[in-house]
């Protein structure tokens, strides 16, 4: 009997102890994963980015409108045509105004041979007075009729200035009226693409009344320069400089970034919205063939770099928490917090000034539940 108990109370004390052993085992705080990345030297740039998205824009684009009203008889561009300087974008009706031309044009051809038969009369006269003046003082000549030679030379020179005189009247009525004739034609200014035609043949179109603002009959954009505009909040303004080097990176072309340069700080700034006040700044891509594919009007984002050190012990900026602060693993892969200070920094890399040495590991993935100070954790993978 006094057996029976023994083995009882040896099973229910072997049967305890496995219940406490289970239980601390399905108690026990379960590791964490992670993902951490070694603290490495390389490449860090303090940089600063648009605060809203900026556009890409052509270095000349015109609104181009006739400053004449009229009727059109001929419009031989259709949007997304490339054309030439002085192309003609769309012509008025204009056979009055030719008309005046080619009687202004006739006009000065009879002024010009008026001018030469008074021209030659007067060379003529010319002649006849040296002439009669020679004689003279050879005794050959009176007095009177070398006085009336000398004077009808005069008079005929005179009424040949006079009439070249009209010929550059003439010239400037065919002038003026050519002004009028080219007044009816909208040509191009640049060479460029038709980016917008408004009219038709047979339409009557009549200029923009004062304050009054109408769509342009072509809009003409020069494709062969291309730049980005972005905002820049006011803060970082006072920071950038022409010249600075710039990322540039286009929703239409994915992840691809361009390098460019800043070109043109705004000299003033814009409170378009409530306490967002921005400053536009224009950036040059250095390399113009990357352009061939840009159409004015993407969206861009620019990325200005401000500093930057090539040699810097750097970590990746989202492995740090609020108040500079990050998380290590210790050798028992309890998380340790620890305070760092940083030098320049972007939202890639940051460099670091003090707090961790080169090849230490940090926790990379701080976004992830449980991940805090003294917790357990496995880890998953290690950045480079």
């Amino acid at each position: 009997m006094k057996a029976h108990w023994l083995k009882v109370s040896l099973f229910l004390l072997l049967a305890g102890v496995a219940v406490a052993v289970l239980g601390y085992w399905l108690m026990r705080p379960r590791p964490v994963a992670v993902r951490v990345v070694a603290v490495e030297k390389g490449l860090v740039q303090e940089t600063v980015a648009n605060t809203r998205a900026g556009t890409v824009k052509a270095c000349r684009r015109s609104g181009l409108s006739p400053s004449i009203g009229g009727q059109i008889v001929r419009m031989p561009v259709k949007e997304g045509d490339r054309v030439k300087q002085g192309q003609v974008l769309l012509e008025f009706w204009n056979d009055d105004l030719a008309a005046k031309l080619l009687l202004a044009q006739r006009q000065m051809k009879a002024a010009q041979a008026k001018a030469n038969q008074s021209c030659i009369v007067a060379e003529n006269a010319a002649r006849e007075a040296r002439r009669l003046q020679e004689l003279q003082r050879q005794r050959l000549a009176s007095e009177e009729a070398t006085d009336k030679a000398v004077s009808e030379s005069r008079a005929a020179r005179a009424a040949c200035e006079a009439a070249r005189t009209k010929v550059e009247v003439s010239r400037a009525q065919v002038k003026v009226a050519e002004a009028a004739l080219e007044r009816t034609r909208l040509v191009a200014p640049f060479d460029g693409i038709a980016a917008q035609v408004n009219g038709e043949i047979g339409e009557f179109v009549t200029p923009s009344p004062i304050g009054v603002p109408t769509p342009p009959a072509v809009d003409l954009i020069d494709t062969g320069c291309i730049y980005v505009s972005a905002p820049m909040d006011e803060v970082d303004a006072a920071r950038i400089r022409v010249g600075q080097p710039v990322h540039i990176s286009l929703d239409a072309f994915g992840d691809q970034v361009f390098q460019g340069k800043v070109k043109r700080i705004a000299p003033y700034v814009l409170d378009r919205e409530k306490q967002a006040r921005t400053v536009d700044v224009e950036a040059d891509f250095l390399d113009a063939k990357v352009t061939r594919n840009m159409l004015p009007g993407y969206s861009a984002d620019i990325e200005i770099i401000l500093e930057q050190k090539t040699d810097a012990l750097r970590i990746p900026t989202e492995a740090i928490l609020e108040g500079n602060k990050v998380l290590v693993p210790d050798a028992d892969n309890i998380l340790q917090e620890r305070a760092i200070e940083t030098g320049l920094s972007n939202w890639q890399y940051s460099q670091v000034v003090s707090g961790l040495t080169e090849g230490e590991t940090l926790v990379l993935s701080v976004d992830r539940d449980g991940v805090e100070a003294g917790a357990l954790v496995r880890v998953e993978n290690q950045e480079d």
